[in-house]
């Protein structure tokens, strides 16, 4: 399968986790290593926009990795606490993708964005003892639209 990332062009090729694992994320704790990835490339596109400074355009990179089929555990909107989605995200979906970690039986959770509850993000476990088998297919360079960091629309 493959899931799509877009990343800083510095740290494209980096796919040890260290980043998420510096800051922590909605779906991993500080110190915990992992890679956010999107089901495709739209959503990569939104969840980089909604992490990036308004000001800050860097020169960035798509990539295209493949993870295997098999090993995908997946997390439906159902089995979330109501307040899954706000931000800043609740506690107990890190708590979620520690247990999914600590048990190890698969490199890959899908779980629904935040930004388009039918889309799906891909949360990859560095630490998996098979996550050599996730490879990047494509790194290509990826040209921002300027108008995408406006003003925030008001509704």
């Amino acid at each position: 399968m493959h899931v799509f990332r877009i990343t800083s062009r510095k740290h494209a090729g980096d796919l040890s986790g260290y980043g998420a694992a510096m800051f922590g994320g909605r779906w991993n704790k500080k110190g915990i290593p992992v890679l956010y990835t999107g089901e495709n490339k739209e959503i990569a596109l939104l969840e980089t926009l909604v992490h990036t400074p308004p000001l800050l355009i860097p020169e960035l990179d798509i990539l295209t990795l493949e993870i295997p089929d098999e090993s995908i555990t997946k997390i439906e909107i159902a089995d979330l606490p109501e307040n899954w989605n706000v931000y800043p995200a609740p506690v107990i979906l890190s708590e979620i993708g520690k247990k999914w970690i600590k048990e190890g039986k698969t490199i890959a959770l899908k779980v629904p964005s935040c930004i388009i509850h039918s889309s799906h993000n891909y949360i990859l476990n560095c630490r998996h003892p098979e996550y050599s088998r996730v490879r990047i297919v494509e790194r290509k360079h990826f040209k921002f639209d300027s108008r995408l960091k406006k003003s925030p629309l008001v509704l």
